[in-house]
């Protein structure tokens, strides 16, 4: 069962500076029991499609395309309709968990509050006792929902966070790198929780991260993002195993294979940077960065096209059309 589509996404923001495109056509499907990654460089749009899936962009920015939430379009519904599929039916792990929680208020409180609002007929004391239950459940003492925020680590922070998400037991819940600022060990223990919560569960999850190290063995299937662009799509072991895409090789380059002494990554890393979402340059976006362009790379704007089973990628070495075509 599909739980989330995404189909032709497209999201401007609006600038003092101009129009700026975040997400430039993006696609992608979430189903139940299933967990998605969405990676890519800081800036590439991962955030931005977060924040649509539950319409919390700013005031102003342009939206098209659909996000259908179990076939319900969720940016044509109405402010009521989606007051109640927050929480209910989709939640959010945001980034920052310090900069989340009110700090001024204990974190059971918060957790209670999601409830009371959400489940009709929870008295103050059910709301409490139920954030008391999921404080426990994402490994922490119960007793800890009666502290603020600035009392708990940031490993504790963000499985509070992780305890909010699932107060109304939603079947999506979507985790804007949830990892992020957290020491390896805390980041470690974060992501063995939401592996155990997402077979618990049944959840479907979308785990959005810039780091692909982390989704080699949470993901079913991952979506690699460039320039507000899925470029790569399909089964993690393949996409992360022998990827497609030059960019996801550069990404997967990035992360050496620890205890393999015969794994030594080159100096320097992928060279340049990302382009301006303003100036985005025709043809395939990454080519001024591909090292593996070629004549037409500069004035062909790539689709999906299949590499394997399951997988595409955006880049013309794999038009079919252009079969044989080298660098």
């Amino acid at each position: 069962m599909t739980l989330l589509s995404i189909r032709d996404l497209e999201v401007t923001y609006a600038t003092e500076a101009g129009p700026v495109p975040a997400v430039r056509g993006v696609d992608l499907d979430v189903e139940a029991g299933q967990t998605v990654g969405l990676a890519g460089e800081s800036g590439c749009g991962k955030s931005t499609i977060a924040h649509a899936i539950l319409r919390l962009l700013p005031e102003g920015t342009r939206v098209t395309g659909r996000v259908l939430l179990e076939g319900e379009d969720v940016l044509s519904m109405s402010f009521g309709r989606l007051r109640a599929v927050r929480w209910d039916e989709a939640a959010i792990v945001f980034q920052g968990a310090m900069h989340s929680l009110n700090p001024v208020r204990r974190v059971g409180d918060q957790i209670a509050e999601a409830i009371r609002i959400h489940q009709a007929g929870a008295t103050e004391g059910e709301a409490l006792r139920r954030a008391a239950e999921l404080v426990a459940r994402v490994g922490l003492p119960a007793r800890r929902a009666g502290e603020y925020p600035h009392e708990l680590s940031g490993g504790q922070r963000q499985r509070v966070m992780i305890a909010m998400a699932l107060a109304c037991a939603p079947r999506l819940v979507v985790a804007d790198e949830p990892t992020t600022a957290l020491d390896v060990m805390v980041q470690a223990q974060v992501l063995a929780l939401l592996e155990q919560l997402q077979a618990e569960m049944g959840l479907g999850l979308l785990f959005i991260t810039h780091d692909l190290s982390v989704l080699r063995e949470l993901c079913d299937r991952i979506a690699v993002m460039y320039a507000g662009r899925v470029v790569e799509e399909g089964p993690a072991a393949s996409v992360l195993g022998a990827p497609g895409h030059p960019y996801t090789q550069a990404l997967a380059g990035a992360f050496p294979s620890i205890g393999d002494p015969t794994d030594r990554r080159a100096p320097g890393g992928l060279a340049g940077d990302p382009p301006d979402p303003q100036r985005i340059p025709p043809g395939c976006s990454f080519h001024p960065r591909c090292p593996a362009r070629f004549e037409p790379c500069d004035r062909v704007d790539p689709s999906l096209y299949p590499v394997d089973e399951g997988r595409r990628a955006a880049c013309l070495l794999h038009d079919p059309a252009r079969a044989g075509a080298t660098t």
